[in-house]
């Protein structure tokens, strides 16, 4: 179920953000036991570099991902930790 999730995510966001750079990483493992656990939800690390970040502030940057994943957010996500950079910040 894990691996579908990471692939989803990844489907999500480059139709999105067509990113140059996309990591996934399912950090569920880390978090067992924890409430968002019990619920079947995943935690996850994405780290991506788009030029449609470029002049974006952070938390603009933040919310382009979270519309990028749409209600894929709530019904499989219950963390998710977001690393976004343009290209010439990498």
């Amino acid at each position: 179920m894990t691996e579908q999730r990471v692939v989803a995510i990844e489907r999500l966001l480059n139709a999105a953000l067509s990113p140059s750079e996309l990591q996934v990483k399912d950090q569920s493992h880390l978090h067992a036991g924890h409430a968002g656990a019990k619920e079947g939800k995943g935690h996850f690390e994405v780290t991506i570099v788009s030029e449609k970040f470029a002049g974006v502030k952070r938390i603009a940057r933040h919310r382009m991902v979270y519309d990028a994943l749409g209600d894929f957010l709530d019904s499989d996500i219950h963390a998710l930790r977001i690393n976004a950079f343009s290209p010439s910040e990498r």
